[in-house]
């Protein structure tokens, strides 16, 4: 995958029907190939005259948004989180989904009373979100388990948050097969979370791998 300037939009890591009947295939080629293209497109036109940061990655360059030129801060915010946060959600798909296993499965029993509890939590956040932006499942500075909302294309990265799991609630993530039924597509969502992955990605937060 991409990590700097030029960023490429890598293919699915999937067909754009394996999650069918869930996410529907047209949903998946215009979110993939249409807006995450856009969010490219417009991050490497944003970083093509200042080359101090064409070595930056995404991570870096949203964890340290306060350090950049004024004039980037809010098209980076934008574009490399637009950039972020979908390259995220993708990868964290998956058909059939399953159930969480091992340190995150304990995790999210301790921190939510179990897994009913927590997509109960993960749905209202999900809900919550007025607008465009995204349900977040992170892991705080302690070590914990919490789930949070952004707007727009911001990301958890500059608070010192580390993602496990994203859900996003932009209209063009569902509108075409749930139109603006939001919780039918989020309850569609769980189907399709790969738990193996939220696994590996918990425990890079906890510095395990």
């Amino acid at each position: 995958m991409s990590v700097q300037y030029p960023f490429v939009n890598e293919p699915l890591p999937y067909a754009y029907d394996a999650l069918e009947p869930y996410i529907d295939e047209k949903t998946m080629h215009l979110h993939h190939d249409k807006h995450l293209q856009t969010y490219i497109d417009n991050l490497n036109k944003l970083l093509e005259p200042y080359s101090q940061f064409q070595e930056w990655s995404l991570e870096e360059l949203l964890f340290n948004i306060a350090s950049l030129p004024a004039e980037l801060q809010t098209g980076v915010r934008n574009n490399a989180g637009g950039v972020f946060n979908h390259r995220f959600y993708f990868e964290n798909l998956k058909n059939p989904s399953g159930e969480p296993t091992g340190m995150l499965a304990k995790a999210i029993k301790e921190e939510f009373g179990g897994l009913e509890a927590f997509k109960e939590k993960m749905k209202a956040a999900g809900l919550s979100v007025f607008g465009s932006g995204y349900a977040w499942l992170v892991v705080d500075a302690l070590g914990r388990l919490a789930i949070m909302t952004t707007a727009n294309q911001d990301t958890p990265l500059p608070l010192g948050l580390c993602p496990v799991l994203n859900l996003d609630v932009w209209e063009h993530a569902y509108y075409l097969k749930n139109y603006n039924m939001r919780a039918s597509y989020i309850d569609n969502w769980f189907k399709v979370v790969n738990w193996e992955q939220a696994e590996k990605n918990y425990r890079f937060c906890l510095g395990m791998e």
